[in-house]
């Protein structure tokens, strides 16, 4: 089968470890270190080495090599949905959502703003979309803190700045973590 007798010099495949053969029992074998420690091995993963010269077949001289080189380093892979996933714009510029704004407060805006983008979301959960962008303009800012109070109250989304290249600092993007 594999050449290999009591008395021969052999190495492991795996590792680098060496000795002489103590025993074989059956597939196992158990070799003497050079610091005089027993081990056992299957007679598989061990080669016969003479003089210096291992004597082994293409395949475990293969088998060695391919262990011998480094190990490529995984890159984290983006899922192909995830990666691809559309996101859902919802503008709340006024000019937007209403004909037009002429006679609204500012108050009246914002609360429209407000139930447009909590609407909006509530339908983005509803039909299971991961991420929305909400564009909120630059302007004083107060839309944008509304945003994030109305956010908080939500236990499955994080939200963050949007992709500034796309739409500058005035929007926010939300992902809704789906649950099953």
């Amino acid at each position: 089968m594999s050449g290999i007798t009591i008395g021969d010099k052999v190495e492991v495949l795996d590792e680098a470890i060496s000795g002489r053969v103590e025993s074989i029992d059956g597939n196992m074998v158990t070799l003497i270190t050079p610091d005089g420690f027993p081990m056992k091995y299957p007679i598989k993963e061990l080669v016969k080495v003479e003089k210096g010269i291992k004597v082994s077949s293409f395949e475990v001289a293969q088998i060695k090599k391919e262990k011998e080189q480094p190990k490529r380093r995984q890159t984290p892979t983006v899922k192909p949905k995830e990666r691809n996933a559309p996101k859902m714009e919802v503008d709340l510029h006024i000019h937007q959502l209403v004909k037009s704004s002429k006679g609204l407060s500012n108050f009246d805006i914002l609360n429209l703003q407000l139930e447009t983008a909590k609407r909006q979301l509530d339908f983005a959960m509803k039909k299971r979309i991961q991420k929305v962008v909400f564009i909120h303009g630059v302007g004083e800012g107060i839309l944008k803190e509304e945003l994030h109070y109305l956010f908080k109250k939500y236990d499955n989304l994080k939200y963050y700045d949007a992709e500034y290249q796309k739409y500058g600092l005035g929007a926010t993007e939300v992902y809704i973590y789906q649950n099953g």
